[in-house]
């Protein structure tokens, strides 16, 4: 017994009629009556009497639609756990990002994805960016956003967002009226730099002159860099993401020529299944860089 022969049959014993089950299955009244046939030949018994305009049910019949009611009953219930999945969510999302991106933009990515699926819990690692690399490729996490790459074997690596470098002074600071700064500008100037190897922290260099800035501090997180400058330890370049979005007082952000773009990507598994989370989550964290 197959599945088509269990609907078939299912739809002529709720209908009464081969001819109105036909029509309920998309197909014709003689299909119906051939797979009925071979139904009661594989099972030794008849299961309706043919009248002229009907069908009347056996016993027989009436005693397999009771089984066959309980199956469906099942199915039924398969259907609805389904539809909540589809429409509600249920689960766990395993997302990992860098600081500068967990303490600025993906907050409100988050409630933007809560608004929609509110029963999906949120998992949040933050590191460093090769070491989110490392989960997204071990599927340790589900989909990872950073602010440098390196080749990863089994790692897929876009660009989600882009930004020219702005350069944050404290608020009394000297330049501070000024509308644009350029790097003759911070001649002289303690620098709060990012670590060596940085490949922002490459670009940022590659448009000083060697020897015109004091390279007072150094610290791998623009968060870190921006309190530092509240407290007039320094200047610095970094992404104006962080900047606007931590808001930190005493702390001037001006924009800066050349530029020097900060970019953020985001990190997916080859070898992860397709997932609606994760192509939600994807979505909210467009709108929420977008947006800040």
């Amino acid at each position: 017994m197959n599945f088509k022969q269990v609907e078939t049959f299912r739809a002529v014993m709720l209908t009464g009629s081969m001819t109105v089950a036909a029509k309920q299955l998309h197909t014709s009244q003689p299909n119906v009556s051939r797979v009925i046939g071979k139904l009661e030949a594989e099972l030794g018994f008849e299961l309706f009497d043919r009248l002229p305009g009907r069908v009347a049910a056996t016993k027989g019949a009436e005693a397999l639609f009771r089984e066959v009611e309980r199956a469906f009953v099942g199915l039924d219930s398969l259907s609805d756990s389904a539809r909540v999945i589809r429409d509600a969510g249920v689960g766990t999302l395993r997302v990992a990002a860098a600081a500068s991106i967990s303490l600025s933009v993906l907050p409100l990515a988050m409630r933007m994805f809560g608004e929609k699926y509110p029963q999906v819990r949120i998992v949040l690692d933050t590191s460093e960016s090769h070491v989110i690399a490392n989960w997204v490729a071990t599927q340790h996490c589900d989909i990872g956003f950073v602010s440098n790459v390196s080749d990863k074997p089994g790692v897929v690596a876009s660009v989600i967002h882009a930004e020219s470098a702005v350069c944050v002074l404290p608020s009394n600071h000297r330049l501070a009226g000024k509308k644009r700064l350029a790097p003759r500008d911070l001649a002289g100037e303690r620098f709060i730099s990012l670590p060596s190897g940085n490949s922002s922290r490459r670009a940022i260099d590659a448009v000083f002159p060697d020897g015109s800035r004091v390279m007072a501090f150094e610290t791998p997180f623009a968060a870190t860099i921006c309190r530092m400058v509240s407290e007039g330890l320094g200047v610095s370049l970094v992404n104006p993401i962080v900047s606007r979005t931590m808001n930190f007082p005493g702390v001037r952000a001006l924009p800066f020529k050349p530029d020097i773009p900060f970019r953020s990507y985001m990190l997916r598994s080859q070898l992860a299944p397709r997932d609606t989370h994760v192509n939600h989550f994807v979505a909210c964290m467009r709108a929420a860089f977008n947006s800040v």
